[in-house]
């Protein structure tokens, strides 16, 4: 198991943290998302090699910027 830092920007509260668990939910290979509005960190645990495009995407989708750290 691997797990891949981002930090994003925009989150306020628990529903910001249920969108980004939502979407980051369903990219290939994540087998459990850690998010924070508090801190702004997203921490990303899966299986193999993750595409960080496809969870960056995600973050956007969800509506919210995101880099890795």
């Amino acid at each position: 198991m691997t797990t891949t830092t981002y930090h994003v920007t925009g989150m306020t509260c628990g529903h910001c943290e249920g969108a980004i668990t939502r979407e980051v939910g369903q990219v290939a290979g994540v087998q459990r998302i850690e998010v924070s509005a508090t801190t702004g960190i997203l921490a990303v645990t899966s299986a193999g090699e993750l595409d960080d495009a496809a969870v960056l995407a995600a973050v956007e989708e969800a509506g919210y910027t995101g880099v890795r750290a």
